[in-house]
């Protein structure tokens, strides 16, 4: 029982907890802005053929639509890559720790681990910039629709007002075609008394939340894999002056038994 008992302590002992929240709040945050935003640009599709009355150009034109499958796409890879992504980092933190040190010695982690550690340091700083441009990214989608949330409010509270939304503000058309909804029309009415307008707003708020959250593991990671460089270059310096200590240590001794020999053949 005691065996048992030191054995999860030690378990317990070898897990690197730090990496281990990163990987989770990466996990969080890559899964909230990929099944979020996944999800509000389905929305958007509806939203834009509904109630802006808008079609897909035939053939291989770049419309919004089209837009919008390549965006979806580049969410499946996202995904894809960082689950894979958190899992190696998880790794490295394992190899970094006490446990493994105990099994493989000090030698494996310093030579193999500074050359990983340094590479994760490189990779993941590349990934907070790139993380950083995709919540810059997911802010303009949310600053769209919260100006229509704005209209659709204002509408309710001021009589007779007339206001428009013009798609050619965002972009989203180009400027010889008029995709104008105003405040007066039906489909407007419609769309602000739908639910789907509100759940495609709040999803992207979401999503944004998402990828502050996988902005925030990356610099989580970063401060990690700055301490397990700082380790295992620590552990290499004492690796070196172990073996320097243990080679002077064994000189002395060899130069103290050969002047024993010599005593004692020269006495005999």
């Amino acid at each position: 029982m005691r065996g048992c008992f030191e054995c999860c302590i030690k378990c317990l002992g070898g897990i690197p907890y730090a990496s281990l929240i990163a990987t989770i709040l990466l996990y969080a945050g890559v899964a909230l802005f990929c099944g979020c935003g996944h999800e509000a640009l389905s929305g958007t599709v509806n939203i834009l053929q509904t109630y802006f009355e808008m079609a897909r150009t035939a053939g291989d034109t770049l419309d919004v639509f089209t837009m919008i499958d390549i965006f979806k796409y580049v969410i499946y890879g996202i995904a894809a890559a960082f689950f894979v992504y958190g899992i190696l980092l998880m790794v490295e933190g394992f190899f970094t720790t006490g446990a493994i040190k105990d099994l493989y010695g000090d030698f494996k982690i310093t030579t193999c681990g500074r050359c990983v550690s340094a590479w994760f340091i490189m990779l993941t700083y590349l990934f907070m910039l790139a993380w950083l441009g995709v919540t810059a990214f997911t802010s303009l989608p949310v600053y769209m629709y919260f100006n229509l949330w704005t209209i659709c409010r204002n509408t309710t509270l001021v009589e007779g007002a007339n206001l428009c939304l013009d798609l050619r503000q965002f972009g989203i058309v180009t400027i010889g075609e008029e995709k104008k909804i105003c405040t007066v029309s039906e489909n407007f009415l419609r769309m602000c008394e739908s639910t789907e307008l509100n759940m495609t707003f709040h999803l992207f708020i979401v999503a944004l939340a998402g990828a502050g959250a996988a902005v925030i593991a990356m610099v989580h990671y970063l401060m990690v894999l700055s301490a397990n460089w700082a380790y295992v270059k620590d552990a290499c310096r004492m690796q070196k002056y172990e073996d320097i200590k243990s080679k002077e240590e064994q000189e002395l001794h060899d130069i103290h038994s050969t002047r024993s020999k010599e005593r004692l053949n020269a006495y005999t």
